[in-house]
């Protein structure tokens, strides 16, 4: 486990981040759920405080801090996905039940934290050798909302859409 993590703030939803997450992403897990042993600011006891859970090897905590607290872009969590199929199902599942789809592949979940949601192909497309085909890519995703492999691929090569 890294001696840095993340540590995310929910007003009472921790747990309920946390699972949802680990769900999505191979080599994850909840690693423990530790529960308030006073009444506090962070709800009462028997009440949860802190899940310490693994997302793809990397440590993480959900804190229930007692009050809500806004995320923004400052920080994002990049998921690498190997194809379009991956990039559609973490995309529509971390949408659901509330989050908002934003530009270039980033969305914000029910939670409101940050993510984007890139195929791995991606760096090969807009840093590409061909520059003329890199910035093509580079203008396409900049008008995609989920980022689209094949179009990228379009794009970079030259070719209108189908």
């Amino acid at each position: 486990m890294s001696k840095i993590s993340p540590c995310l703030w929910f007003n009472g939803k921790a747990e309920e981040a946390a699972k949802l997450y680990v769900s999505l992403v191979p080599d994850s897990r909840i690693d423990t759920v530790q529960k308030n042993i006073i009444d506090g600011p962070a709800g009462k006891a028997g009440t949860v405080l802190v899940v310490e859970f693994t997302l793809a090897g990397q440590g993480f905590m959900a804190l229930n801090g007692g009050m809500k607290m806004e995320y923004t872009h400052a920080v994002s969590f990049k998921i690498d996905c190997a194809d379009q199929a991956e990039v559609d199902r973490l995309w529509d599942a971390l949408l659901a039940n509330g989050g908002k789809a934003e530009q270039c592949g980033w969305l914000r979940d029910r939670f409101g934290v940050s993510w984007q949601i890139v195929p791995s192909v991606l760096p090969k497309y807009i840093g590409g050798p061909d520059k003329a085909g890199a910035a093509r890519a580079m203008q396409a995703m900049l008008g995609m909302v989920k980022l689209d492999i094949e179009g990228l691929r379009r794009a970079y090569e030259g070719k209108s859409a189908a």
